[in-house]
């Protein structure tokens, strides 16, 4: 069973997460286990406190050290952790190959960063590895944990009710998905293509792999750079 461990100041921005569809399968079947933890549970300040202001001045506050390290040194005397990873802004561009390599792991910690992030000595003496989902802030590192650990436990064989699903994902070869159609076959005029509905195996994958190279040409053209080297 792959185990995320994710530590966080508003764990409640997660268990709801957590606790449907396919992660919630995951767990059930005994493929995952996502663990959050309340970051306040580790400080030793009387009102729970996990922040401070920052040396030098500046707005927003930071989080501290201590509670991170106790949290972390805790979960790594019970279990050794492959990954340990920031969520943060300035990190690596997460991406579909990054998403396929951390799904053969098997124990990884998310650390979300919160207000300005974290005491830079957190990021100097634990983190191995530093990813952002996007050029962008968020208020908190939660959603983008949420968005890693879904990403990264669909690949896991038997997550999926059809193993072959995830392979066949937009990104998986530098490719968008192509179009997909169901039940009717005809709505309101509108036809589902006869190859799809032809029953040849070999000529539905070939009208598959020609629009998915078509929708990657107009809508991500700097996909077929990767794809064609």
């Amino acid at each position: 069973m792959m185990r995320i461990d994710i530590i966080t100041c508003v764990p409640s921005l997660l268990t709801s997460f957590f606790s449907h569809s396919i992660l919630d399968r995951a767990y059930r079947k005994g493929y995952a286990e996502v663990v959050v933890h309340d970051l306040r549970d580790y400080s030793t300040h009387k009102h729970k406190q996990v922040d401070d202001y920052a040396f030098g001045g500046g707005a927003g506050m930071v989080l501290k050290i201590e509670p991170i390290a106790a949290v972390i040194r805790k979960l790594q005397s019970e279990r050794s952790y492959d990954e340990i990873i920031y969520m943060t802004p300035d990190g690596a561009r997460f991406d579909q190959p990054t998403a396929n390599r951390l799904s053969l792991l098997k124990n990884i910690i998310l650390l979300c960063g919160h207000y300005k992030g974290v005491d830079q000595r957190v990021r100097d003496l634990f983190i191995t590895r530093e990813i952002s989902i996007g050029d962008y802030v968020l208020s908190g590192g939660e959603i983008p944990a949420a968005v890693v650990a879904d990403s990264v436990i669909r690949l896991i064989p038997g997550v999926l009710n059809d193993e072959t699903s995830a392979l066949s994902d937009s990104f998986q070869d530098n490719l968008l998905a192509p179009p997909v159609y169901t039940r009717p076959a005809e709505f309101e005029g509108h036809k589902v293509p006869e190859i799809l509905l032809s029953g040849h195996e070999a000529h539905i994958e070939a009208w598959r792999m020609e629009q998915s190279l078509l929708h990657t040409q107009k809508r991500r053209p700097d996909l077929l750079k990767d794809h064609n080297n």
